[in-house]
């Protein structure tokens, strides 16, 4: 939790606040306190917004709907004002993990606590739905588990039937993979969508896994509208639960049963009071959460006290008519708090406190969120190191504005250990911004903690796609997708090297990316050359078909060779073409690249071609880093080594600007992460700017070749003309 700024307000609606919980587009959002000593998220809209008036309509529309509801599995609204000069809504705070961080934390939900979330939240949606009312993005982002149950959050883009005027077509409102087909279709939402979006939340519950998968969010609304749901074993077995679902989940919304049907199918009591019902580690995280209370700050004068004489002063935590802490500890623990838009990253904010919004002798630091101890521990290793450099570098400079220093959180390249690491880092409310994680598995843990602290969040070599339906309000991608490799592949082989008879092998023994880098190679080769041609073959897992599948290929007369599998399989592969006297350009996925395929492949390994995400730690450009890194750690860099010196040099440079914007005072993290979007960043590997997902522009790939044994950097691959 931050401090509240010398030019917020002290009182918004009969709350004293006691702190910002966050701040973004649309506004501010305060930790208040009533007269009563109830806490509350007080949400605050910007006065430039308020002033349109469609947007004031639809605000007053949202506080409405969420007046309305009036169910135990459902946030409260304690006041509101939508006519005010800048209008606000107040809901209760509950000091609970959302089910999203609860599941990707500590696993999947036993199918008892499954069919107990599910009764209490189609008990709320069945209070909505009888007034005519649609929430329109049920998600385990916005569900909270409390002291005493399940809460349903954030009616913010809540509609009820009658305001039709303010819901057009064709626009898709919600969270993939958690929308019904008919939402995913961009038509209007109705009762019947939230029941879909309960099933594949309860699915979720279940197993960690969304029951249409993942990837980019157009792959998962196309499965949504034309595939079955996958539940895996643990849904299977209760055959009960299965079937209701699968009703649930129905592609047509009249086949689908009703939030009170299944409230009435779910025969088992409501959670009630307590947390008897949740695995003993997600209780224990509720139980800190509630603890944390006695840590809430003190109230503080702002300039609106003082410009008021003061008036507010001495109602501090133990004053006359504020409620002590002890008071609020036991308001807190019986259960009646709630708050709009999830609880994790709040809590974790008041455990370590918030920005200062000055420097006030504080550190500065830059957090690396890595894998340091696991799989991937070489390339987590190599941006902490790239990360160490860029910041003594910046400390070297005789003018610095402010010192930098470096803190560390390792998650093992583990999705159940990622949000812990994060929680480690948003608790440290000295770390401004966080480079990581490393790998993709630790991703989609880690995003809702980060968005909700407002921490910019900013990977070097996490490059997959299915993080579009994730929670990404503060989260960067600084090097290109790995699903764009597939047309880096095209022009490099076919524009650059003169294939015109490409040949596509697609190992199933990999990954799904480089399935995907593929199937986008045959769709995008065009582009490439409007003459050229793709000749494609898969080898489905556990098959032991290459050679017959590599003769084949060739009897259709291929010049060029792509492969995406394993790097057994792409030396396999090497060895069958050499011994085929093969000579035209082969490139394999660029996470083959590496010791493993160099051994197994040996001489026909040579010639073999890998366009890469990451420049070469040898590249030109990186010279005096890589003498650096040399003296430093007495080997040569890694890869990504030298995106994690970028990445770190670029925070820096914005963190020094937005210290200059405020006479030299730290800025807080949300003003960091609106600052970091602006203008480009020249960095050694190349140029950094984002899109308006935040990821960064240009497909840029790097190639590289092996070279008497080597894997060596030859510079950047062919790319399409500017404009």
């Amino acid at each position: 939790m931050e401090r509240l700024h010398p030019a917020d307000p002290s009182r918004i609606g009969g709350h004293r606040l006691l702190g910002r919980l966050g701040a973004g587009g649309m506004g501010v959002v305060y930790l208040g306190r009533s007269d009563d000593g109830g806490l509350a998220a007080v949400k605050v809209i910007r006065a430039e917004l308020a002033g349109e008036d469609d947007f004031r309509a639809r605000f007053r529309r949202e506080a409405a709907i969420a007046a309305r509801v009036d169910s135990p599995w459902a946030v409260r609204v304690t006041g509101a004002d939508p006519d005010a000069a800048e209008p606000w809504l107040a809901t209760a705070f509950v000091p609970g993990p959302s089910l999203a961080e609860a599941v990707s934390a500590h696993g999947p939900l036993p199918l008892r606590a499954v069919r107990l979330l599910g009764k209490a939240l189609a008990g709320a949606l069945g209070v909505m739905h009888g007034q005519g009312l649609v929430h329109r993005d049920v998600k385990p982002a916005n569900v909270l588990l409390g002291m005493d149950g399940p809460r349903l959050i954030d009616f913010g883009i809540a509609r009820g039937g009658e305001h039709t005027a303010l819901t057009s077509t064709d626009v898709v409102v919600g969270t993939p993979g958690f929308l019904s087909p008919e939402q995913a279709r961009g038509l209007p939402a109705e009762p019947a969508g939230d029941v879909f979006s309960l099933g594949c939340l309860l699915a979720y519950a279940a197993t960690g896994r969304l029951p249409f998968g993942t990837g980019a969010a157009e792959a998962v609304l196309y499965r949504t509208v034309h595939d079955e749901p996958e539940f895996g074993p643990e849904v299977l077995a209760d055959p009960e639960l299965a079937g209701l679902l699968r009703r649930a989940l129905a592609k047509h919304p009249g086949e689908r049963p009703t939030a009170r049907e299944v409230d009435a199918a779910l025969t088992e009591d409501a959670p009630g009071a307590g947390t008897g019902w949740l695995p003993d580690p997600v209780v224990a995280v509720i139980a800190e959460r509630a603890a944390a209370l006695l840590a809430l700050p003190g109230i503080e004068e702002t300039a609106a006290d003082a410009a008021r004489g003061g008036a507010d002063a001495g109602t501090g935590a133990g004053g006359g008519r504020g409620p002590t802490r002890r008071r609020l500890l036991a308001f807190g623990a019986a259960g009646a708090l709630a708050v709009a838009g999830g609880g994790a990253a709040a809590w974790l904010s008041l455990r370590g406190g918030g920005d200062s919004g000055g420097a006030g002798g504080r550190r500065w630091l830059l957090g690396v969120h890595a894998d340091l101890s696991g799989p991937h521990k070489a390339a987590g290793l190599a941006q902490e190191r790239g990360v160490r450099l860029a910041v003594a570098d910046f400390n070297s400079r005789a003018r610095r504005p402010f010192t930098l220093g470096v803190v560390t959180a390792d998650d093992g390249g583990a999705a159940d250990r990622s949000a812990a690491a994060a929680a480690e880092l948003v608790g440290n409310r000295d770390v401004l911004a966080v480079v990581g994680p490393t790998a993709n598995a630790s991703v989609m843990a880690c995003l809702e903690p980060y968005g909700e602290a407002a921490l910019p969040l900013l990977s070097v070599s996490a490059l997959g796609t299915s993080f579009g339906v994730a929670d990404r309000r503060s989260f960067f991608q600084n090097s290109a997708l790995s699903l764009g490799q597939g047309s880096a592949v095209g022009l490099q082989l076919v524009r650059g090297q003169g294939a015109r008879r490409l040949g596509l092998l697609c190992d199933r023994d990999g990954d799904a990316e480089g399935w995907q880098a593929v199937l986008l190679l045959s769709r995008t080769l065009g582009s490439a050359d409007p003459a050229a041609t793709v000749y494609a073959r898969v080898v489905p897992r556990g098959a032991q078909a290459l050679p017959e599948v590599v003769a084949d290929m060739l009897a259709h007369g291929v010049d060029g060779f792509f492969y995406t599998g394993t790097a057994a399989g792409a030396a396999k592969t090497a060895g069958l073409l050499a011994e085929a006297g093969f000579r035209g350009p082969r490139a394999a996925d660029y996470g083959i690249a590496g010791p493993e395929f160099l051994a197994q492949a040996g001489a026909a390994a040579e010639g073999w071609q890998f366009l890469t995400p990451y420049t070469g730690p040898e590249a030109p450009r990186a010279a005096q880093l890589a003498k650096a890194h040399r003296d430093a750690y007495g080997e040569a860099p890694g890869i990504w080594t030298v995106e994690a010196y970028d990445t770190a040099a670029q925070v820096a440079g914005r963190l020094a600007a937005a210290a200059a914007a405020r006479g030299g005072a730290r800025p807080t993290r949300a003003e960091l992460l609106a600052a970091l979007p602006g203008g480009t960043y020249q960095g050694l590997a190349k140029e950094y700017a984002y899109d308006a997902q935040r990821q960064v522009k240009g497909n840029i790939y790097f190639l590289h070749r092996v070279e008497g044994g080597r894997i060596r950097f030859v510079g950047p691959a062919v790319r399409e003309p500017a404009g």
